[in-house]
């Protein structure tokens, strides 16, 4: 193994500071994007869901209202 204590391995030769803070922020942002994108597609997936149950709602209502007006007109 390269560093002799883990203390050494945190300093990496002086450039630990750079080295943690780099990969630091790789992993933010990465999580933040897999967050984001993860929340578009909910969110996304719920749009389509309720455009689907409108959608069967507008045609029972259309078969209703129809099935209401022949029923009218045979009275």
């Amino acid at each position: 193994m390269y560093f002799d204590s883990f203390a050494e391995f945190l300093r990496m030769g002086g450039h630990g500071l750079y080295v943690w803070v780099a990969y630091g922020s790789t992993l933010v942002v990465l999580l933040s994007a897999f967050f984001i994108t993860r929340r578009t597609a909910l969110n996304v997936e719920e749009n389509i869901r309720w455009a689907m149950l409108s959608r069967q709602a507008e045609q029972i209502s259309g078969v209703q209202i129809k099935e209401e007006v022949g029923n009218e007109s045979e009275t």
